[in-house]
């Protein structure tokens, strides 16, 4: 074996070696830090890089091996390698923020007021700066994400990163120590939400879909978490995150139809009293039975006598439970549109309301998104993506508690208002 070859050899031992220290120990690395700030694989391939540098001969020449960074195209325009250096800037801060709010929590610090906003501003940017980067170079659209986000506004190789973001919420946003589940609290939401569209004068049929609408707005509200605290606001809370002014009018207007829901359903009006002498003095939005009744009655209830012409307008269960999301975000507006008889092609242009609509991640991602001044339904409810997911859970559920109640029977099968619900 030649001198030359007899290196070569030895160095690809020693590049072997190394990468599989590397990948020996980056599964343990990654567990301690909670899998998702290992340091990048590309600090590993440098080092590697000097290494071998430092053992091969000159006239040997360039081995090839680069890192991320610097496989990308050699000529990027200026505009370009702008979006690509603001991409890689926002999913540091990103990272940055998720260790702080990590560190702070693991260590039993106090959290900021709001600790939640920073969290959701520094994952907007990072996905707006994606949506900028593919804008300007669309070879970087990659695989699909298990988020069911658009590919071209995220990156699935960061996937953890927002595995992380929802873990941090959940601690954040957890219900207080005395709040009031319900050992059923998806058949709680359908059941009520039923109860009320009947008491609103829909038929049978009609009133099922006011209980999957129902559910669909506790998804989209909690990701279908009951009694939550909100991490992002002092002002929403509970089931349905409403706030104390529009809970109270809330079980006003319950007390005001529940004389015709006993008639019609006297199990549930006994399951309802039950849940108020349980509650006795407790902020209403922390029993979930009543948080949930208050804020559909509030907000929804007037709207389901509509749900007839609304399901023909709208066929597609989502884009139904998307409009009454809509009623939580922009009432006024939306209740317009449907007058219109032109739902669809109904436009807004008022900034306030186009900023509602942002602050709630539509037409957030992207300078092509925020540079919009007005939109129509029909374009705000393709905007409406990251709701996806949760309203398809949400179907998913009200199919599955719509087969359980189809295999009871009618003699001696458990309603809704039955459903075991109260812990201890």
């Amino acid at each position: 074996m030649s001198g030359m070859a007899a290196t070569g050899v030895g160095v690809m031992r020693v590049v072997h070696a190394a990468t599989s220290r590397v990948l020996a120990t980056t599964p343990a690395a990654a567990l301690a830090c909670g899998l998702f700030f290992t340091p990048p694989i590309s600090n590993a391939i440098d080092w590697i890089t000097r290494m071998v540098t430092s053992l091969v001969p000159a006239d040997i020449g360039d081995l090839g091996f680069v890192s991320p960074a610097q496989g990308q195209p050699a000529a990027l325009t200026p505009s370009q390698s702008d979006a690509l250096n603001a991409y890689n800037r926002a999913v540091n801060d990103f990272k940055s923020v998720l260790r702080e709010r990590r560190a702070q929590i693991n260590s039993n610090q106090p959290l900021p007021n709001l600790p939640g906003q920073a969290l959701y501003l520094a994952r907007n940017t990072m996905m707006s700066a994606y949506k900028d980067l593919t804008d300007a170079l669309p070879s970087k659209i990659g695989r699909p994400n298990k988020f069911g986000i658009p590919p071209a506004y995220f990156d699935a190789d960061n996937e953890p990163l927002l595995d992380e973001y929802a873990n941090l919420f959940k601690i954040m946003q957890a219900p207080p120590a005395n709040a009031q589940d319900s050992n059923a609290p998806f058949h709680d939401v359908v059941a009520l939400g039923s109860a009320i569209g009947r008491a609103k004068g829909l038929d049978a049929a009609n009133a099922e879909v006011a209980g999957r609408i129902s559910l669909g707005i506790f998804f989209a509200e909690t990701n279908g978490n009951q009694n939550m605290g909100n991490a992002r606001s002092n002002k929403y809370k509970g089931s349905l995150q409403t706030g104390v002014s529009e809970d109270q009018n809330g079980q006003k207007k319950w007390t005001a139809i529940k004389p015709s829901i006993a008639a019609f359903d006297p199990a549930l009006s006994a399951r309802d009293d039950k849940e108020e002498a349980r509650a006795g003095n407790l902020d209403r939005r922390f029993n979930h039975w009543t948080a949930v009744r208050d804020g559909l009655v509030n907000a929804h209830a007037e709207l389901f006598a509509q749900i007839p012409a609304i399901v023909k307008t709208l066929p597609n269960p989502i884009d139904q439970m998307k409009l009454f999301e809509l009623i939580q975000i922009i009432p006024s507006p939306t209740r317009s549109a449907l007058k219109s008889g032109n739902f669809a092609n109904y436009r807004i242009s008022d900034p306030t309301i186009m900023g509602f609509l942002r602050n709630n991640s539509i037409f957030t991602f992207g300078r092509a998104d925020r540079a919009k001044t007005s939109a129509t339904f029909g374009e705000i409810l393709d905007a409406m993506w990251l709701f996806n997911d949760k309203f398809e859970r949400a179907l998913s559920k009200f199919n599955e508690i719509k087969a359980q109640r189809k295999g009871e029977s009618p003699q001696t099968g458990t309603t809704f208002a039955q459903q075991p619900s109260v812990k201890g």
